[in-house]
């Protein structure tokens, strides 16, 4: 009984020292965003505009154009990208609308599940869109198409639009937030350098130069703490936990099973 009693005072000890660390690695999602983002959109990749995750973006543009926006995301993260278009009044006819979302190699990425598409009636106002990605690894295989760290993009257009409905004005406002996996997205392994676009570039300039200004990276926003900031998750805690309860486990066992000590009584005549 008193093994038992030690067993149990553990675990409770353990639970009271483990339970903010799980919940900080939780699912959560991030915090309200804000709206002082960027105002404009670029017109290709290289052109992006860079908006961080939690910040609102909006846009004006013409109705068979591309725009364009970039945002961070790092390892352990499941980013949402949402895209509310204010359709001009003037439209006679239905429209279809599309978000995209590419890592920093320009790879499309596939969406875990949202409205990616979605086709407006003649008359609507609004068209909501949603891509949600797969939670973002800190390493693949070269061959994979897996998201990695670094940077995305994401790309709004009308797919399908009547010919009398090009160039009207319409309105976009961007978003994106993620949430944090934790231990069950880690892997054994990590990138050399994020996927940021001009990054490896900027790094070899630094070898060879001192001078700070001359580099530039075509993406400058990073996310909290920097790159390389989600080494840690609660599979670290879950395994500590596992390794000490095996440990109390032999010691109880030992101890349950290793008798009084005392050598067996031989009885006399023998």
């Amino acid at each position: 009984m008193r093994i038992v009693r030690i067993l149990t005072g553990t675990l409770l000890l353990l639970g009271l020292a483990v339970s903010p660390a799980v919940a900080d690695s939780s699912p959560s999602a991030s915090s309200s965003p804000e709206a002082d983002g960027p105002t404009e959109a670029g017109t290709s990749f290289r052109t992006a505009a860079e908006v961080d995750q939690g910040t609102k973006a909006t846009a004006q543009g013409s109705t068979g154009d591309y725009m364009y926006w970039s945002f961070p995301a790092e390892a352990g993260q499941r980013p949402t990208a949402r895209a509310v278009v204010t359709l001009p009044k003037e439209t006679a006819s239905a429209s279809t609308w599309q978000l995209d979302v590419y890592d920093g190699l320009r790879r499309r990425q596939a969406c875990q599940y949202g409205a990616q598409t979605r086709t407006a009636a003649t008359g609507a106002a609004t068209v909501d869109l949603s891509c949600t990605l797969r939670t973002v690894r800190a390493w693949s295989e070269p061959w994979a198409n897996d998201p990695l760290p670094g940077t995305y993009y994401i790309r709004l257009t009308a797919t399908n639009l009547a010919t009398g409905d090009r160039g009207l004005a319409f309105g976009a406002e961007t978003e994106v937030e993620s949430k944090d996996i934790g231990g069950p997205a880690a892997v054994d392994g990590s990138l050399a350098e994020p996927l940021v676009p001009g990054i490896a570039v900027t790094s070899a300039q630094s070898q060879d130069s001192d001078d700070s200004t001359d580099t530039a990276k075509l993406f400058s926003l990073e996310p909290d703490g920097g790159w390389g900031s989600g080494w840690w998750s609660d599979r670290w805690v879950w395994t500590g936990i596992g390794g000490l309860l095996a440990a109390l486990a032999g010691v109880g066992g030992y101890a349950l099973t290793r008798g009084s000590g005392r050598p067996a009584q031989v009885p006399p005549g023998h």
